[in-house]
């Protein structure tokens, strides 16, 4: 079985081809951020003129470098939200068209699914495992059931942590995405050198808040008026140190709610463009080695979006015959947790 995955939710067009059996033949990745650098953050009329410019080449190029043909294919999955609306309506529209053109299923997949799913692409993790997903828009604990089911546990009341370092690293001076900025210069500080507030930590439940954090780091960097690398080094790293602890923290309570609810749990699975951050890593499999619990995340080019996680999705779906109609409408907003009424409908 071969799937075409379409992801355009946000800023990387991106298109792949995944078979039954694990294999990434194609992952193609068209990042936008020289057309959102400008402006510090993703503009969503300029995402979605990207998409519509580069997706076709980005599917040529995918089937070229997969040696596969669209005759050769078993179904298409899209991104068909939650996201930017304008880029998803993109996605989704192409898929349909090869869908109605080649007489293939037709697999939306929700965008979040994509990255709860890719531990069962690249580890074979089983059900049921804790999902902490971690990226610029969403930061949510979750356990993830089964294919479609979800419990949502906990996540933020404001800010996620992506946006969090986004919008520091713009007030240090540096483009979008700052959030591999902040953590380059956070190798070479002292974390102890700044002391930072820890919103919720201590708190039960396992939500989130990064606002109030958000603004203290723009106080201090406003009120110091320091553009030196010590300065930037040593905040970066007290700041990459206290979201940890907070992360450290949310993770023990979210564990505890999750082992009453689905005691066969034995995976922590981190997704998501944060994911990517090593030094959050480091923090949470420390943390969560003690209960005998294993951290499992995906490679770091397969936590940012990407097509290999939607193709992946819509072979975990079509294997169970659960297929999408064409009158499938994008969804700007799509909980996780919403998706088992779809299912068993």
């Amino acid at each position: 079985m071969i799937v075409l995955g379409i992801e355009t939710s946000c800023d990387e067009t991106a298109a792949a081809l995944v078979t039954h059996d694990k294999r990434i033949l194609a992952n193609i990745v068209s990042s936008q951020d020289i057309e959102h650098k400008p402006f510090g953050g993703v503009v969503p009329e300029i995402a979605a003129r990207a998409h519509l410019a580069h997706i076709e080449g980005i599917l040529q190029k995918a089937l070229i470098e997969a040696n596969v043909s669209l005759d050769q294919i078993d179904g298409i999955a899209a991104a068909g939200g939650p996201g930017l609306i304008g880029g998803v309506i993109v996605g989704v529209m192409i898929a349909k068209g090869l869908a109605m053109a080649k007489n293939l299923p037709f697999i939306p997949v929700n965008h979040l699914e994509g990255h709860a799913l890719t531990a069962r692409l690249t580890n074979d993790v089983p059900f049921p495992y804790l999902l902490l997903l971690v990226s610029g828009g969403h930061c949510q604990f979750l356990i993830v059931e089964d294919v479609g089911v979800y419990t949502y546990l906990g996540g933020t009341i404001d800010d996620a942590i992506g946006e969090c370092l986004d919008k520091t690293a713009r007030l240090l001076g540096y483009a979008y995405p700052g959030g591999p900025r902040i953590e380059r210069l956070a190798r070479d500080g002292d974390p102890q050198a700044f002391l930072l507030p820890k919103p919720l930590k201590g708190k039960e439940g396992c939500a989130f808040s990064f606002s109030g954090l958000k603004t203290a780091a723009r106080k201090v960097i406003l009120d110091r008026k320091d553009s030196s690398r010590s300065f930037q080094a040593d905040f970066c790293a007290s700041l990459q140190k206290t979201i940890g602890d907070i992360l450290e923290d949310r993770c023990e309570n979210a564990l505890q709610m999750a082992l009453k609810k689905a005691p066969a749990i034995r995976s922590l699975v981190v997704a998501g463009g944060v994911a990517a951050n090593l030094y959050f890593r480091e923090r949470l499999e420390n943390s969560v080695r003690a209960r005998g619990i294993d951290l499992v995340t995906p490679p770091i080019n397969l936590c940012t979006d990407n097509g290999a996680m939607i193709a992946w999705a819509g072979v975990e779906y079509l294997r169970l015959h659960l297929v999408g109609s064409l009158d499938f409408a994008p969804q700007p907003r799509w909980p996780l947790e919403e998706l088992r009424m779809e299912r068993t409908q």
